[in-house]
């Protein structure tokens, strides 16, 4: 657009300098070919006289004035043609004025007209300037934007990942921490159970070195008294044993008992259990409830739960006799208080 521009200014430029040239041209030849005037003689007034009687010098008088009239109209007639070629003339460079006029008007508006196209040509470069800079700008604002969001995912996606990894971490530590309790509490119950089991043999030991001496004492007494008396020794004796015993078993069931929602202080449920020399628990079965089959269920599994006491095999060891009699199959009576230590 802006060549196309150019090319008309150029040919209204080439076309006023030809314009100006055949004026110039014009102009030359007008003054070239003007004809050269003789200069005006005065004009000379005679009045004629009639006479009567002409004399020769009158008559050549008159010939002389009537010559001079006829030089006067010829000077006359040249003076009007050379006023009328003068103002011939006159209208020519009039004409030719008007004619540089109006070129000199044309080369103003083609140059007005020029300037004005030039002019709306620069404005609509500097419209599209315009508007490729605010292209521009909001291609940038439009990348800046997008950076940015990238940048806030990113941000977002590391936050994330942070806060993940916190939470994998403080995952790990609750586990290990679970862990490390429970190993804890795993060594602290192996402890315990070790220090039981410990005083429990200490006990069964002392408890063995109880009925060995009563054993001892009864056979002493048996023989040094009655049958009656000495069945009534070792009855006794029995009734050590098998309260010994019975608290070892209800000790192991209060271990595996769990209380039920309905059980109540005073309930009383009677379980026949039966037992192997090993101590391996066989059967357990309710022979008088609670009232309470709840409490009478629980007793039965928390029975069952033990599965072994390893304490029986070593009475029915030292004394089979005394095991099938009384633990072969044991009635033992439970209450929720005893059971819930």
């Amino acid at each position: 657009m802006r060549d196309s521009g150019s090319e008309r200014f150029t040919a209204s430029v080439i076309k006023a300098l030809g314009i100006h040239l055949v004026i110039i041209l014009l102009l030359f030849v007008s003054f070239s070919s003007a004809p050269e005037f003789e200069p005006a003689k005065p004009i000379v007034r005679a009045t004629l006289i009639q006479l009567n009687s002409k004399s020769p010098a009158v008559t050549q008088t008159d010939q002389k004035i009537a010559g001079e009239a006829e030089r006067t109209a010829a000077q006359r007639h040249e003076a009007e043609e050379l006023e009328r070629k003068q103002q011939q003339q006159q209208k020519e460079q009039d004409a030719t004025r008007a004619a540089e006029q109006q070129r000199q008007a044309d080369v103003a508006a083609a140059a007005r007209e020029t300037e004005q196209q030039k002019a709306a040509e620069q404005k609509a470069a500097e419209e599209r300037r315009q508007a490729e800079q605010v292209e521009k700008q909001k291609a940038e604002e439009a990348r800046r934007a997008d950076a940015a969001r990238k940048l806030a995912e990113e941000e977002a996606a590391k936050k994330k990942a942070a806060e993940d990894e916190a939470k994998r971490k403080a995952a790990e530590e609750t586990k290990r921490k679970e862990e490390e309790a429970k190993r804890k509490a795993a060594e602290e119950a192996r402890r315990k159970a070790d220090a039981a089991t410990k005083a429990e043999a200490d006990r069964v030991a002392k408890l063995k070195r109880e009925q060995e001496e009563a054993r001892a004492k009864a056979l002493a007494d048996l023989l040094a008294e009655e049958t009656q008396y000495q069945r009534a020794q070792a009855d006794q004796v029995g009734d050590q044993v098998a309260a010994s015993f019975d608290d070892v078993i209800r000790r192991y069931v209060s271990e595996q008992w769990r209380r039920p929602p309905t059980a109540r202080n005073g309930m009383v449920v009677e379980v026949r259990i039966s037992m192997l020399p090993t101590g391996d628990i066989t059967d357990a079965a309710v022979l008088r409830s609670s009232g309470d089959a709840g409490f009478d269920q629980s007793a039965v599994q928390a029975v069952r739960n033990v599965g072994r006491i390893p304490e029986m095999q070593q009475l029915s060891r030292d004394d089979p006799g005394a095991f099938d009699r009384m633990y072969r199959q044991r009635t033992l009576r439970f209450k929720p208080e005893d059971l819930d230590f």
